[in-house]
This record gives C-alpha cells, structure tokens and sequence, in this order.
C-alpha cells in the first residue's frame, strides 16, 4: 500500500511539475519571438522608408548597399518587390515564394507581418516577415526579410534547460516529501497489521506500539489495543476456567474410581459386577478426558518463543519411541526418506508432540497386521511431515472434523480415547506458524500433513 500511495503522489506532483513547467517555457519561447518579430520588423520598416523614397539610380543603389551591408551583418536575406511582385533589390540568401507568398500577399495589402511561427530549440532555422512599402492605400512594393533563429532559438534551449532543472529540482523536493508523509501515514498502519497478524497467530500479547501518523489512525491503535486487551483477559479467562475446573475435578474423579475399585472384592457374582466395571470404565474415560483438557488449556496458554528445530532428529526419535508399542499392536511403523539438516522454526518439541499425537491415533484405529510410515521434507517453504497408514481411513466428508475437539468417527465411538489428541496437536502446529492437515490415503487409510515455516 505504501508503494501505491508514493506513486499516486508522485503521479499528481509530477502532473502538478508539468502543468507549471510547460506552459512557463512555451510563454518563454512566445516572448522570444515576439521579441524577434519587434527587432527584426523595425529593421523592415526602415527599408521600406527607403525603397519609398527611390526616384532615381543612385537612391536605388543607396538601397541595395544598405540591404546588401544589413545582409551580411546579420546573415538575413532581403528582398524588395514591386505591386507586382517583381524583385528590385535583393541581398542575402534567396527567398522561396512558398515561405514568403502568405507574408507577401498581406504586405501588399497593406498590412505588416504581425505574428512569426514560435521559435523553438528545434526550428524554424529561418522565419519571414514582411513590411508594405508606401502608405495608406498608396502600396508601391513590399520588404522581405528572411532572419536567422540561431540565437532566438540558442536562448530558448538555454531558459528551457533552466527550466527543466528546476522542475526537476522541485519534482525531487516534492518526492522527498511524499515519501516522509507516506511513511508518517503508513507507519501506524503496518503497525496495525503487525499486531493484527501477531493476534492471528495466537500471540495474545501483541499490541500496536507506534504513535505517529494522523490523529485518526492514533485513536485507531487506541481502540485495537482496548480491543486486544478486552480479547485477551476473556481468552485468559476462559482458558483458566477451563483448566482450574479440570484440576478440581480431576481430585474428586480420582477418589471415586479409588472407591469403585476397593468396592469391587465385596460384589457377589451377577449382574452387578458388569455394571461397576462398566461404572469404572466411564470414569477412567472421564478421567483422561479431564486430562485431555489440562493438556489443551496448557497448550492454548502457552506463550513459548519458536525457536530452530531439527525436524529430522525428532522424526527419528519419535518413530524409534513408538516402535516398541507398533510391534506389541502388530503393526509395522517404517520411516520412508528423512534429509539431513531439515529444520523448521516451531515452539519447543513441536514436531515430536504433534507426532505422538498422530502416532497414538494410528495405534488406536489401524487394525493388526497394518502399516504405517512417516516421511519428512522441505516443500514450498515449509517443512512438511507426513504420516500415512492403510488402516480402514475417515469417510471425506468427515475428514475437517478430525482436528476439532471431541471428534469422534461414529464407527470409532468405543474407541479409548478422549477425541483431543489431534485437537491439541493442531493447537500445537497453529502455534507454531503452520498448519496440519488430514487427508484420504489411496487405496484406503489416512494422511496426516504437518507443515511448519522452513527454516
């Protein structure tokens, strides 16, 4: 956004520059030759009084010195028509009647050149101009002059190049402002998404700092950060509600699975020992679910820098932890290519977290005699871990389910377990910068996709 604002700024100032600029040189270069035009027609106007006053040889030699002399002082070509347009004197360069019949019609009317084609660095090298000669109606001839533009056009290059440089100069100047006020404007405004992104990723202690730019946007970072403050005490207090009501019960489930068991050597046989041990396996479950919840309410406070991990060593010892538990299930756990120094940047034991988490599912749900693998890489940035078994896998349309708490297949109902696992290993990888994901594996099983920032 900062780029586009600087270049609609020096968009307008640049229109602004040209606006100012062209139409100053272009008034330089009319005055220019409307200054030729004075200089030049009083030289006209002067022989023209002369050709009037030819009556005889001489007074008709005395104008062809003079034309002759003016000529060669100024490089100009002169000439001196009858009515008929006939020349009677002439010195100088020659005169087309192409460039001189508009002049020369008018001047034989009666009427002196009033207006030359502006003179500009680029041409015209020459302009014509023509005086009648004789009075009122009374017109004996007409006076062409052909002037030179070298110097008229020698000081437009040189007020234009002033000019120029001083729009540049200004342009420059106005740059250099716009880019102070864009960063004055976009400074609290990146400040803003810094802890927009920071409240995104779980970082509830991100705030907006920056206490420059327009009043609006300061009241602005004054309302996010009331906002952030309000958000983060109700999370905190939601999240200590959680984990202290999970702590007091665990205290009071406890006992009551103590008294269970010590009730069970007094139970006569019958249909009363079925229904404690069915009593005794509901509050176990309760009790690992309470445990579930501990364990997510920490995860969800937890404020742990992320720091440089060895992605690859934590699949290793991971797979090599649960291969003792694999065999005793009857399944096979294998791990396929691993890179050497793959790392990723993470809260501290995430990839071997997460993995105990997916591990354990694969454990519960893949029947006897399945496999399962585990692969590492780096792709597209990111650090990708994936497990994939060939057990009977999750129907499609409940695959975004299985991160979410408490979810649970219905054909897995009687499964152990407290359907948090995944839930806390996807709090775990957010956390963490990334992301995981599930998926069908073909010809039948599950993919679980872990993606952590690559470092």
């Amino acid at each position: 956004m900062r780029r586009r604002l600087l270049a609609v700024l020096m968009v307008l100032m640049g229109a602004a520059t040209l606006l100012l600029s062209v139409p100053l040189a272009d008034s330089y270069a009319s005055g220019r030759t409307e200054h030729l035009l004075l200089q030049r027609r009083a030289d006209a106007v002067r022989f023209a009084d002369l050709a009037d006053r030819v009556r005889t040889a001489a007074d008709r030699a005395e104008l062809s010195a003079e034309i002759r002399r003016y000529a060669e002082l100024y490089g100009a070509g002169v000439s001196v028509v009858d009515p008929a347009g006939r020349v009677i004197a002439r010195a100088g360069p020659g005169i087309t009647r192409r460039t001189a019949d508009d002049v020369l019609g008018r001047a034989l009317t009666g009427r002196s050149t009033e207006q030359l084609p502006t003179v500009r660095p680029w041409g015209p090298d020459r302009v014509v101009l023509a005086e009648p000669v004789g009075r009122d109606e009374r017109v004996g001839g007409a006076v062409l002059l052909a002037v030179p533009t070298a110097a008229a056009r020698r000081d437009v290059t040189v007020r234009w190049v002033l000019v120029a440089g001083g729009a540049l100069t200004a342009f420059a100047a106005a740059a250099l402002v716009a880019a102070g006020i864009t960063r004055w404007l976009m400074r609290p405004v990146r400040d803003l998404d810094r802890a927009v992104a920071g409240l995104a990723s779980g970082s509830l202690q991100s705030r907006a700092v920056s206490d420059t730019g327009p009043p609006e946007l300061r009241s602005l970072r004054r309302h996010f950060n009331g906002m952030a403050e309000a958000v983060a005490d109700s999370l905190g207090r939601q999240r200590a509600f959680v984990a202290d009501a999970s702590h007091q019960l665990r205290n009071p489930l406890a006992t009551l699975v103590l008294q269970l068991e010590n009730v069970e050597p007094h139970l006569t046989p019958g249909p009363g020992r079925k229904e404690h041990a069915r009593a005794l396996d509901e509050a176990e479950r309760l009790e690992e679910l309470l445990d579930g919840l501990l364990a997510l309410a920490r995860v969800e406070a937890g404020a742990a820098e992320r720091t440089l991990q060895d992605v690859a060593r934590a699949v290793r010892e991971r797979v090599t932890a649960w291969q003792p538990v694999f065999e005793a299930s009857g399944l096979t756990l294998t791990v396929e290519a691993v890179p050497e120094g793959l790392r990723a940047r993470a809260v501290p034991d995430a990839v071997g977290r997460i993995l105990d988490a997916v591990l354990d599912n694969a454990v519960k749900f893949v029947p006897a005699g399945g496999s399962v693998t585990a692969w590492a890489a780096c792709a597209d940035g990111s650090a990708v871990v994936r497990v994939s078994d060939d057990g009977p896998g999750v129907p499609q349309d409940q695959l975004p389910l299985l991160t979410r708490r408490f979810a649970r297949s219905p054909e897995h109902q009687n499964v152990p377990g407290s359907g948090l696992g995944l839930a806390i290993a996807d709090e775990i990888a957010r956390l963490s910068g990334g992301s995981l994901g599930t998926a069908g594996h073909e010809p039948h099983g599950l993919v679980v996709e872990l993606r952590l920032p690559c470092a």
